[in-house]
């Protein structure tokens, strides 16, 4: 299933992609694509539903972060082999861990908000994963069946308050629009393998980023069963997996946002997300 949220910012409703590209409204359903409707319990009965019963949403509603009332937005860096390279950087030996606080998250569409002072806003496109059950101390061998389902991410970054003005890369990965999710949340069972999916990204036309998720390093059960260590992951949960070489900081020379832009992002299976930028 294709799982999805509408409306306006803050009022978002639930919804689903129907067989024939039609939304939806699920509100009878469930309350929200959150926490305990994303189990495997709730899904199959979203599921078994009558979906062409249910009240269509007129076109060109704006659509949602795709998964509502995050709990906490993990993100991986240098997670795929090409990028680390492109950007000079070793491989990591363990998986690096930075957050995007939920402020961030913004809908699949909605305008990217280039920062105050801002001189290095970048892109990354990013296999978003999305938690369905809960856990703590998870098996690797037992980590999909924690898993609801995908996204697409665009995790924007602001590279000089990430990578030059000292501590954490927070500061740069978070800033107010840096997390669009959606434009759905494609349920694991219609990925037959996450591992294999192109990924791709341009502005105002132009293609930067043209990857496939095989060349992640740290794949999905690992990263799943990793972080368990560290936090309990809960329904909601929303893990970034990483992104491909063709960053604008990775460009000879190097190129990033300027408001008025236009980037368009997608992954095979999940869809496509459009922003514009402008200056915050």
């Amino acid at each position: 299933m294709k799982l999805l949220r509408f409306g306006p910012p803050g009022q978002e409703k639930p919804g689903l992609l129907d067989a024939s590209g039609k939304i939806r409204d699920l509100s009878s359903l469930i309350q929200d694509v959150a926490g305990e409707s994303l189990d495997d319990t709730a899904l199959a009965r979203i599921a078994q539903a009558d979906h062409e019963s249910l009240p269509e949403v007129p076109e060109g509603t704006r659509l949602g972060p795709c998964v509502g009332r995050v709990g906490k937005f993990i993100c991986i860096g240098l997670n795929y082999s090409d990028h680390a390279a492109e950007t000079g950087a070793e491989v990591p030996p363990e998986p690096v861990v930075f957050n995007k606080w939920t402020s961030a998250i913004c809908g699949p569409n909605d305008d990217v908000e280039i920062p105050r002072d801002s001189q290095k806003t970048d892109w990354e496109v990013e296999l978003g994963v999305v938690i369905g059950k809960g856990g703590r101390y998870i098996d690797e061998a037992d980590a999909m069946n924690h898993v609801a389902g995908y996204c697409v991410i665009n995790d924007v970054s602001e590279r000089e308050f990430q990578l030059e003005r000292s501590g954490s890369w927070d500061k740069g990965k978070g800033c107010d629009t840096f997390g669009p999710l959606g434009p759905w949340l494609v349920t694991r069972d219609e990925i037959a393998d996450p591992q294999s999916l192109d990924m791709w990204l341009e502005v105002d036309g132009k293609r930067y980023q043209d990857g496939n998720s095989r060349t992640m390093v740290y794949q999905i059960p690992y990263l799943v069963a990793y972080l368990s260590r560290f936090m309990s992951l809960q329904p909601g949960d929303v893990i970034s997996t990483g992104t491909p070489p063709g960053v604008g900081a990775g460009q000879q020379p190097q190129v990033f946002l300027k408001p008025g832009q236009t980037m368009r992002l997608g992954i095979e299976g999940l869809g496509e997300q459009c922003q514009r930028t402008k200056q915050a």
